[in-house]
């Protein structure tokens, strides 16, 4: 009788919606991890020694945010509003009010790519553990290994995140506009990080590579989820991840 009760939980957890969502959503974290750590690592061994690339931009970046202190206090006050915390602080908060709107499964969607974006680019700072660039008279410092750029990734995951949960509720022009404002977001923070002389030009752009890689892989993890509950297939980038969700978070 024990053995036939513990095997119809089995069969219950197997089929269970949430569970089914929460191992896919890790499985598709493991694939962008996969794929992205061998990307990462040729990359930079085949850019060492320094390239001409970085170098120059790092040199000319370094020497107008000399000439021009103004502009450098802006690109600190910048990169610190759009930093890597306060996208993880506005996450939570837009996943606690989506899951309070009995949206939980968004919410799980949300907190997963974020978490699990930030702690493999994380990873790939130790395995990598490219030295940051070295600057006479700094205008700005950061602690850590430089590659990939924290920042860059984290403001690709956080403005994603909330630009693909909120979709559904924004109109046509709306999700324009959202995906323009993102963008900005991502590449202005990017830039911060360059010309504040505290990552090279392929530790920006490798975030924003890493961070659209966990996106892309959770997302598409969960919209073959719905897809398999019998929902109607979505785009997420135009529909949102969850299009059905508009009916919860604005009831």
């Amino acid at each position: 009788m024990r053995n036939q009760l513990q095997g119809r939980r089995w069969i219950r957890a197997r089929l269970d919606r949430d569970r089914d969502l929460g191992l896919r959503l890790t499985i598709a974290c493991f694939a962008a991890a996969l794929v992205m750590i061998p990307f990462t690592l040729l990359l930079v061994l085949a850019k060492l020694p320094l390239n001409d690339l970085d170098g120059e931009v790092a040199a000319d970046l370094h020497a107008y945010a000399l000439d021009h202190p103004g502009v450098t206090r802006v690109l600190i006050v910048w990169t610190d509003l759009f930093g890597p915390w306060p996208w993880r602080i506005a996450v939570i908060a837009l996943a606690c009010w989506l899951a309070w709107r009995g949206a939980p499964r968004l919410a799980a969607w949300a907190l997963t790519t974020v978490i699990a974006g930030g702690l493999l680019g994380l990873a790939i700072k130790v395995v990598v553990a490219r030295a940051r660039p070295h600057l006479p008279d700094p205008v700005a410092l950061a602690p850590g290994d430089s590659f990939p750029s924290g920042h860059a990734v984290n403001v690709t995951l956080g403005a994603g995140v909330v630009v693909l949960a909120l979709l559904p509720l924004l109109p046509r022009w709306g999700r324009r506009l959202a995906w323009t404002i993102a963008w900005f977001l991502v590449v202005s923070v990017a830039y911060t990080r360059i010309a504040l002389g505290v990552h090279w030009v392929s530790d920006a752009v490798a975030g924003i590579v890493l961070g659209t890689a966990v996106i892309a892989a959770t997302t598409a993890a969960f919209e073959t989820w719905r897809r398999e509950q019998g929902r109607r297939p979505a785009l997420p980038p135009l529909d949102g991840v969850e299009p059905e969700s508009v009916r919860v978070t604005r009831g």
